[in-house]
């Protein structure tokens, strides 16, 4: 009794049963098309949102954010260097580490992967990777032992499990010595990491000690690896911390090597948006189609509303809200299904890839092995609103064409 009576005619023309089939389906087919719409976009931005997610939660916990690399290896005086660095106000930890390649051989099975030497217990400081380690195998990792920790990629690729021994070949260190063959060391694997994507097909972690001891580096490090209180800034966090040293250092930040990743994410939600619009531009067209049948269906219902005397203004709101309920119908339905795909999409795309025996990410391929997803409610408001908007926007030429209508030529033709 409260509604305004344009909203309750339009309202009632939509629910009428005596309407012409065409129109119809013309007008299910537009809510339908909005619904879609709506759904999919939903779907897609939830999907980038858990890509940023695990680049942000998973890969940069256990990567470097910020690291200083000596330029004439090894890094020596490496300890007053870093207590400056755990100075500066927006470095939250700071390790120093040992970087290496190296040749991982088992039977006749190869594998290159990038060999880092830490400290485990400083590194529970700068990096969450121990989190990431099955069977709590890091509290147990220490120097002395000849041990080794490998990615779960390297391991499948070797065959390896947990006890079994392997021969890592390491290139000669000695720069006049070209021509020396590589040194071999016996390694014992005695936990996987398992971080579920290409970090797991590449990396081997070895305690800091012994890094030194196969490189012949004495106390010397490779670098200091650093975290930063904004991750987005570390570049530039980088960059101060390396002028305040008083030795020549590489500065070098995440976004070096996975900054792509975060540029890429952002450039497809982007493109989402942009396709967002297209797409359901598209189908509030079929609105517009709607609309127009729905006027010339409604002709002498509309002359009969003009002779009781109804204006111009109000012919023009009901068949603006004849369109609009269609729109917030299809934007509701299409919401809701969308909101419920996208919060499910990682079991759904798990099944499928069960079903038909082929996963759709590769772990060695890309930065993790799984359809990520989080729905973000801000992204749902935007897309429904946008849908809403313009299917009224579509609403306006069609309702202008019924407000002017004359009722006398109208029923002289009836």
């Amino acid at each position: 009794m409260f509604r305004p009576l344009s909203l309750y005619i339009g309202s009632r023309f939509n629910r009428s049963k005596k309407r012409n089939r065409m129109v119809s389906f013309i007008s299910l087919s537009s809510m339908l098309g909005i619904a879609v719409g709506v759904a999919v976009i939903i779907i897609g931005l939830s999907a980038m949102n858990g890509f940023e997610r695990e680049l942000q939660t998973r890969v940069l916990s256990v990567i470097p954010q910020g690291e200083l690399q000596a330029v004439q290896p090894p890094l020596n005086n490496w300890k007053p260097l870093l207590k400056q660095v755990e100075r500066h106000p927006h470095i939250t930890a700071a390790a120093p580490y040992v970087e290496f390649t190296a040749l991982l051989e088992r039977g006749t099975k190869l594998k290159a992967v990038a060999v880092r030497g830490i400290d485990p217990k400083e590194q529970l400081k700068v990096s969450e990777l121990p989190r990431y380690v099955k069977d709590n195998a890091w509290s147990r990792f220490s120097a002395g032992k000849r041990e080794v920790i490998l990615g779960q990629g390297v391991a499948t690729k070797l065959q390896l499990k947990v006890g079994d021994w392997i021969t890592a070949m390491i290139p000669n260190t000695d720069p006049q010595m070209k021509l020396r063959a590589p040194k071999r060391i016996r390694l014992q694997v005695v936990g996987l990491l398992a971080l579920g994507g290409q970090i797991d097909h590449s990396l081997a972690i070895v305690p800091l000690q012994d890094a030194q001891q196969y490189l012949d580096m004495g106390q010397g490090v490779s670098g200091i690896e650093m975290n930063v209180d904004n991750v987005l800034d570390a570049q530039q966090i980088v960059k101060e911390v390396g002028d305040t040293l008083p030795v020549y250092v590489y500065l070098k930040s995440w976004t070096q090597k996975y900054g792509y990743l975060y540029r890429d994410i952002q450039m497809v939600r982007t493109i989402m948006y942009l396709v967002m619009v297209l797409v359901i531009g598209v189908a509030c067209f079929n609105i517009v189609s709607t609309l127009m049948m729905a006027v010339k269906d409604r002709a002498a219902d509309i002359a009969i509303l003009r002779t009781m005397g109804a204006s111009d203004r109000l012919i023009k709101s009901i068949f603006v809200w004849h369109g609009v309920l269609s729109g917030v119908l299809g934007s509701i339905i299409g919401s809701l299904f969308g909101s419920l795909i996208a919060i499910n999409l990682t079991h759904i795309v798990r099944v499928i890839e069960k079903i038909i025996g082929h996963r759709f990410l590769s772990g060695d391929i890309y930065f993790v092995d799984f359809l990520p997803t989080q729905l973000a409610w801000q992204d749902v408001v935007i897309v429904t609103t946008t849908a809403i908007v313009l299917s009224l926007i579509a609403t306006w030429y069609p309702a202008t064409r019924a407000s002017r209508l004359q009722p006398a030529r109208v029923l002289s033709a009836k």
